[in-house]
């Protein structure tokens, strides 16, 4: 028998993940077709390309921990699966507006936006399911 498993947001992690690889492949590529090793040696499409992975690196990890957490607290599936979609149509639309350019750009913008509503809601609703626990 399998240990318990906050299944809905495993899902989430798995998708967030590949959206990861697939954020670090273009850093890859644009390092080999630049010769450039460390930082953006002035290549504006490697620097979107880091840009974007580095955003992605900085917001995912507390988002998705604290998707979890709801997870394996027993919040009901459909509010999890609401939060993890949200999250990576925010990610995606981040990873976008990042690689058209280094400037504020509206795809940008969103991303940042749904991504903190994401994380202050999902922050609020696990500290208001776990604060009755604590007392026990």
């Amino acid at each position: 028998m399998l240990p318990a498993v906050p299944v809905v947001s495993s899902l989430y992690a798995a998708v967030l993940a590949l959206i990861g690889v697939v954020l670090t492949a273009r850093v890859i590529l644009g390092r080999v077709r630049t010769g450039v090793q460390a930082g953006d040696g002035g290549d504006a499409a490697l620097g979107q390309a880091i840009r974007a992975h580095a955003n992605f690196t900085e917001q995912v990890p507390i988002a998705l921990l604290v998707l979890v957490l709801l997870d394996a607290a027993g919040t009901s599936g459909g509010i999890v699966h609401a939060f993890g979609a949200v999250l990576v149509a925010a990610r995606l639309v981040s990873a976008w507006g990042l690689s058209r350019s280094l400037g504020a750009t509206p795809q940008r913008q969103a991303g940042a936006g749904l991504t903190a509503l994401v994380v202050a809601a999902s922050a609020l609703l696990l500290a208001w399911r776990v604060l009755p626990l604590l007392g026990h």
